[in-house]
């Protein structure tokens, strides 16, 4: 796997004038532990080991981006996080920081989290790889992919006319109202009764996300008891990838 370096965009750039920096740097400072440096990667590729041990996540908006993030020092992460690893999962206490990385690029929503790096990724020659350096030496390696607006969709009828050979395929579609930041110390204390507040007003429009990506916004319903989301926005943009 030999790794390409990205050209500079319109984005927010960082501190080697790529967008990519960018979200390496908001990655790097959001990092629970031991500060660390997002510095370009040159060299050997990632040993393969090494993306079993990674967490990896999309985000979809105007722009779309893949992500991986492998740390070498897992027990220390989840130690700096406050985390017991027998109750809290890894790409649990790695979301924030993720969040914070794909704030950068703005007008979107982070999927799921999930473990393990896709070879896919670095192979591809618009991914850009930086080493997450610490006092010690690398501590890790974080890799991003960003992709453009996609072109305007085709007309319905010409879709259509090419997907009838997947037509019956189900997928997964979940609808959510809200979501909350607490800390582990709260989640491990939680009891029946307990209310967690949500970051959605009463009224508000839900996310409707397609095998976890975001697709479209709609408002909750109830049909013959029960309940149904109306949808009231599809965006603009759907990752086909």
């Amino acid at each position: 796997m030999t790794f390409q370096t990205a050209l500079p965009d319109a984005r927010t750039t960082g501190t080697d004038g790529t967008a990519e920096a960018a979200i390496a740097d908001a990655l790097v400072a959001a990092l629970p532990g031991a500060p660390l440096l997002a510095q370009r990667h040159v060299g050997a590729p990632l040993p393969g080991a090494a993306l079993e041990a990674g967490v990896s996540a999309s985000y979809v908006g105007a722009a779309s981006a893949d992500l991986g993030l492998i740390l070498l020092d897992r027990g220390e992460l989840l130690a700096a996080g406050g985390a017991d690893p027998t109750t809290v999962r890894i790409v649990d206490v790695l979301r924030p920081a993720l969040e914070h990385a794909t704030a950068v690029i703005g007008g979107g929503m982070l999927g799921e989290a999930v473990d393990g790096v896709p070879a896919a990724l670095l192979d591809a020659p618009d991914t850009v790889v930086f080493d997450l350096i610490g006092e010690t030496g690398i501590a890790g390696w974080f890799a991003v992919q960003l992709r453009e607006q996609a072109a305007p969709a085709a007309p319905r009828r010409d879709v259509t006319s090419r997907l009838g050979r997947i037509s019956g395929v189900e997928m997964s579609l979940t609808v959510e109202i809200g979501r909350a930041r607490v800390s582990v110390a709260d989640l491990l204390d939680a009891q029946p009764g307990t209310v967690i507040e949500l970051d959605r007003a009463v009224g508000a429009d839900a996310d409707v996300l397609l095998n976890g990506r975001l697709i479209a916004t709609g408002e909750i319903v109830v049909v013959d008891r029960r309940f149904a989301v109306r949808i009231t926005r599809v965006l603009d943009t759907v990752d086909e990838g």
